[in-house]
């Protein structure tokens, strides 16, 4: 049985810093897509950040482009998300997400394309 479980989350006041973690177990999508998804109170969930595998690119939306890096722990085999200069507006339960194969970018942005979810952990960033 294939389990994503993220760790990391917490509160931290703005401008701070806080890295999750994301552990899998049951497969280790090697030749997929691993990323974040995020959703606030009362919004939608959206697309944060996507790494592919084997090529490691990595793609991000722009709200968080150049605060946040999406990375890969292979030793580990764990996703890795830290994110710096937080904002109150970056609150929300943040979702890691896995899918077996890669798409397009696009579709990459899409929660819908991905198999597997975490169960979520809390963001808290206060003004």
């Amino acid at each position: 049985q294939v389990q994503l479980v993220e760790s990391g989350g917490g509160w931290v006041q703005a401008g701070g810093s806080l890295r999750l973690s994301c552990a899998s177990s049951g497969r280790t999508f090697s030749g997929g897509v691993m990323g974040w998804f995020r959703q606030a109170p009362g919004k939608e969930r959206e697309f944060v950040a996507v790494i592919r595998r084997p090529t490691r690119d990595t793609h991000y939306a722009d709200s968080v482009k150049g605060r946040f890096t999406i990375s890969r722990d292979n030793a580990k085999d764990t996703l890795l998300l830290q994110m710096n200069d937080l904002k109150p507006e970056d609150t929300a339960v943040y979702y890691c997400v896995a899918r077996t194969n890669s798409l397009v970018l696009t579709a990459l942005r899409q929660g819908s394309q991905y198999s597997y979810w975490g169960p979520g952990i809390q963001v808290t960033v206060s003004a």
